[in-house]
């Protein structure tokens, strides 16, 4: 009987298993049909949405579309965009994901500058653009892709000029821009904003907290100078100099106002190989006048707030322009035809000085490889730093364009700010030694604040 039992089962289970597949399967299709006569639903789209594809509409809510600095599209009449759009395509991970595993060092990012170079000065609309670009375009494209430059002269410390006996690290170098023959500029920048040492923080508002202060280290950044256009050479006296101050670093390069980015490049070579310990770098022109206390004050206070929040490495803080167009005027020395450059520019902190942090420089290093030089250095930084997805603070006690109106006038006006640009030499001993004089009288002054944000400038 259990036998008999155990037969009828399994017979049960063979009839009946297929059978209840088949009912699965037909109740499956059945979901499918109807779900297919029933249409598929449009997707759901946010009732705002913030970016709207080109050409879709034209209505008057939608935010406006986001245009990079230098776009998607391939123009074929924009030397740097196209130049620069075989780089970006070269490394995106989705185009290129076997390079992107395998990880790209220094001399491959370079290797990738100099091919989309070399590729684009063959093609014969790429030709036609450079015979026409004007002559100092011409000049600055022979060369943008070199970036390697033997080092003339080289302050003996460690990072420039610096106190006999630190007691710790310093808290600022000042890395700034300067020609050959602007000895007088150097020599008011070392006797007053520029001095290396210990530098007192400005107290504000009767604060009984206890006094801060930063030790400043100072180095001089210049290129060479035709000595048949000087009419002299004056690479002893530079020499003689530099074994004086210690703050030289000069590279074998021409030094022109295309140039000057190769300032930046190379100064950001050297920091990171330098091992300077500073927390912080100005970057500026020897034109400009610093309130050094001020500024000392001022990077304490953004230390702790960095720190807690962990963004230092993303710290740059100016003069920030937005928006701007690049200049279409011929006679101008921002000159830029629109067959080397289409396109705005990205934010960018103004050129007469700007500060940032040190792990930052040492990032611009790295990301400066993948990024093609362009003959306006201040709009180069700004380039780095989008690469970076790093963006300026602005600062409106940094005046790149001096004071607005009649405010210079005020009583207190330099207590006010953090950096004003230009200042001649003599000027520029004549206002430090006015704000030693009217410091205690000038105390709880704060610092200058925008009444109407700069949004659009030159070049």
């Amino acid at each position: 009987m259990a036998q008999f039992s155990c037969r009828w089962r399994n017979v049960f289970i063979c009839v009946c298993t297929p059978c209840l597949c088949m009912l699965l399967l037909f109740f499956y299709a059945g979901i499918v049909m109807c779900m297919r006569m029933k249409g598929v639903k449009a997707p759901w789209t946010p009732e705002n949405p913030q970016f709207v594809a080109p050409g879709i509409s034209e209505h008057k809510g939608f935010a406006p579309i986001p245009k990079a600095f230098w776009r998607n599209e391939l123009h074929q009449d924009a030397f740097w965009n196209q130049l620069q759009l075989d780089v970006d395509r070269s490394l995106n991970p989705i185009l290129r994901p076997s390079a992107t595993k395998r990880g790209l060092k220094g001399s491959k990012f370079s290797f990738l500058l100099r091919q989309s170079f070399s590729e684009a000065k063959k093609q014969e609309n790429m030709k036609k653009i450079f015979h026409n670009l004007p002559p100092h375009i011409q000049r600055f494209v022979n060369y943008m892709q070199r970036r390697t430059y033997p080092i003339v002269l080289q302050p003996d410390g460690e990072c420039g000029a610096q106190a006999k006996e630190e007691k710790q690290p310093p808290l600022i170098l000042f890395a700034i821009k300067t020609e050959e023959l602007n000895f007088k500029n150097r020599q008011a920048i070392r006797q007053t904003w520029g001095r290396a040492g210990w530098v007192a923080g400005q107290k504000r508002n009767g604060s009984a907290e206890e006094e801060v202060g930063g030790y400043v280290r100072r180095v001089f950044l210049l290129g060479k100078e035709n000595p048949d256009d000087l009419g002299v050479n004056i690479s002893e006296l530079l020499r003689m100099e530099n074994e004086h101050y210690g703050d030289i670093l000069q590279w074998d390069f021409d030094d022109t106002f295309s140039n000057l980015t190769l300032k930046d490049v190379l100064f950001w070579r050297w920091f990171s190989r330098s091992r300077c310990p500073t927390v912080f770098v100005f970057k500026g022109d020897d034109d400009v006048f610093v309130n050094t206390p001020n500024l000392i004050t001022y990077l304490w206070d953004q230390l702790v707030t960095l720190q807690a929040n962990k963004t230092l490495k993303d710290f740059m803080v100016g003069d920030v322009i937005a928006a701007a167009a690049p200049n279409r005027e011929d006679k101008s020395k921002y000159f830029i035809p629109e067959s080397f450059y289409s396109g705005r520019y990205p934010r960018y902190a103004g050129g007469g000085g700007v500060v940032y942090s040190s792990l930052l420089a040492k990032r611009l290093n790295l990301i400066s490889k993948r990024v093609h030089l362009y003959p306006i250095d201040d709009v180069y930084v700004g380039m780095c730093m989008l690469q970076l997805n790093a963006f300026p603070v602005h600062h409106p006690a940094f005046l790149t364009f001096d004071f607005p109106g009649e405010e210079e006038k005020q009583p207190c006006s330099y207590h006010k700010i953090l950096l004003v640009h230009k200042r001649n030499p003599e000027h520029t001993v004549r206002l430090w030694s006015d704000l030693k004089q009217t410091q205690t009288q000038c105390k709880d002054v704060s610092l200058r604040v925008d009444v109407k944000k700069k949004n659009i400038s030159k070049p």
